[in-house]
């Protein structure tokens, strides 16, 4: 969806979009829930209603700062073993992680290699579903859509999960100290096949990604040459796996690694590397030439834009927003944390044609439904139906195109760097209707079965949220500006109004209604009819196109 046409169209305002010019310089507009909704909507999985309060409260700079201190959200348990009931042989008991457990250790039931990924998945979402009011769950999975792994390729779980642990410890920290990481993590050399690159068959594989997708990336000024991909993989031979290490470790072969000279291109200046004893020693002269390379900061800054901001890159966007923020971000020594402050407070995020014009990826639209309605699920008194309740939602994003910890290929999720369609990629036949039976299945009388487990929404948790719930205007007028953050047209209030006085003379009823039931709200009598016009309402406020937008 192009900015100008869903402004426009959808929300009546002006044709011309951006002003790039004013690029960062910091936003001191209004700060209202309107800015507020668009800041956590683009940061957060979902926004509840206690975020906005904090918000609105502390202004915008003290929340951006709150957002970026990962100190507020910091890594939970490890994940556990629940997929066995009984102890069983050689695996770790239930209810107990299984994070430490050796990966020499092959005597555990074949198909518990299989529900230890799906624990790692399960355990995933829950964290994103707990979040608590920081960026740091969605900054880690951009990373991990950044620095892409495929479980599915990892023949066990555990490594998997300290290279989430590390992206997650690292996330708004020094991208160099990241990049280091990434490069010599086991999960990483097994994936890009650093584990077999020798000096007699260099594998270009890793040389190859990390400079097209993880640093100097396929710019209009990136110029670096397959001969740089081949020096690359000269550099970079003799890193093994030690499996023996608990976590697994790398280390270094040195009879395997070519000890040469490496001598790049005149993109980077003619750099050259020479041949060392220690494998560290070498790749950190790589990667320090790598993140010298303005480049390498400008490719980030269009990704973390594209990421929070919007898609569309423009020559203007390029110049005024993309070239400084990445001046800043090398300015400052790679701090991830400071550029992100630096975006995140500009005016040009804060510019209305930034909101509401980008289409929900799945984890924002399922778990922004959890949280915007309160959606309670199973705790840790029993560790299956936790684990379950969260695999459900697993299941959910994974049909509606992000199988978490599991991107397609190499280069992540295509809806975030797929031209020209990227986001709209979320959207198909398949994926809109899934979301759709989704929302009838949580607001339907049953709820929404997903492996024995329902989810059901109480409306009425969020019908109090509101100022007004006994107006039927006044209560669609609400709910429709809190979940699509702009305000509706008066036709379009009256449509969804109808749903709560269908059949209804006039709106006095359901006022009649609302205070019937909260006059005696366990009076099953004077709940059904309350219950089933709200739940009526809601489910065709999530159905319209409005919904899916951020």
């Amino acid at each position: 969806m192009q900015r100008n046409e869903f402004l426009a169209g959808m929300m009546g305002q002006r044709k011309s979009v951006l002003s790039p010019v004013s690029g960062l310089n910091p936003y001191g507009g209004p700060w209202t829930k309107k800015e507020a909704m668009h800041l956590l909507r683009r940061t957060l999985f979902g926004v509840k209603k206690t975020d906005l309060d904090k918000a609105l409260s502390i202004g915008m700079s003290a929340m951006v700062d709150s957002l970026l201190d990962p100190s507020q959200d910091p890594i939970p348990g490890p994940p556990l073993n629940n997929y066995s009931l009984t102890q069983e042989p050689n695996e770790v008991a239930p209810g107990t992680t299984w994070v430490n457990d050796p990966v020499s250790n092959t005597g555990i039931p074949p198909q518990n290699f299989q529900n230890r990924k799906d624990s790692l998945k399960m355990w995933w979402t829950g964290n994103i579903i707990n979040q608590k009011s920081t960026l740091v769950e969605k900054i880690t999975l951009f990373w991990f859509n950044h620095f892409a792994v495929e479980l599915d390729q990892v023949p066990v779980a555990q490594p998997v999960y300290f290279y989430y642990k590390m992206l997650r410890e690292n996330c708004l920290g020094d991208f160099r100290t990241m990049l280091k990481r990434v490069t010599l993590e086991p999960t990483m050399l097994f994936y890009l096949n650093g584990y077999i690159n020798t000096k007699t068959a260099p594998d270009e594989n890793f040389a190859r990604e990390v400079q097209e997708l993880f640093t100097v990336g396929k710019g209009p000024d990136s110029k670096y040459t397959e001969s740089d991909v081949k020096e690359a993989a000269r550099l970079l031979t003799g890193i093994r796996i030690n499996p023996l290490t608990n976590p697994i470790s790398y280390y270094f072969d040195i009879a395997n690694h070519d000890l040469g000279i490496k001598t790049f291109s005149s993109f980077y200046g003619n750099k050259s590397i020479p041949g060392s004893l220690s494998i560290e020693t070498e790749v950190d002269g790589f990667l320090k030439m790598l993140t010298d390379n303005i480049e390498t900061a400008r490719f980030l800054c269009r990704k973390l834009y594209q990421y929070f901001v919007y898609y569309e890159i423009t020559s203007d966007i390029e110049n005024n927003v993309i070239k400084p923020l990445a001046d800043f971000m090398v300015a400052n020594q790679y701090n991830i944390k400071l550029t992100l402050s630096k975006l995140l407070k500009s005016e040009h995020f804060f510019d209305v044609a930034n909101f509401g014009c980008v289409i929900k990826n799945p984890f924002d639209y399922a778990v922004g439904i959890f949280k915007e309605f309160s959606v309670k699920l199973p705790d840790s008194s029993n560790i299956q139906n936790q684990y379950f309740s969260w695999g459900g939602v697993t299941i959910l994003t994974a049909y509606q195109g992000l199988n978490i910890a599991d991107p397609p290929v190499v280069s992540g999720y295509q809806p975030w760097y797929q031209a020209p369609q990227f986001h709209e990629i979320w959207i198909n036949a398949d994926t809109f209707a899934n979301k759709n039976n989704v929302a009838s299945g949580l607001f339907s009388d049953n709820g929404l079965n997903i492996s024995n487990i329902k989810y059901k929404i109480d409306p009425f948790i969020f019908s109090k949220s509101l100022s007004k719930p006994e107006s039927a205007t006044e209560l669609v007028k609400e709910a429709t500006e809190r979940l699509y953050n702009h305000k509706l047209s008066d036709a379009s209030i009256t449509y969804l109004k109808g749903f709560l006085i269908s059949g209804l003379p006039d709106e006095t009823y359901w006022t009649d209604i609302w205070e019937n039931y909260i006059a005696d709200p366990t009076n099953p009598q004077r709940k059904a009819p309350a219950e089933t016009r709200l739940n009526e309402v809601y489910r065709e406020i999530i159905s319209q196109a409005e919904y899916h937008l951020s």
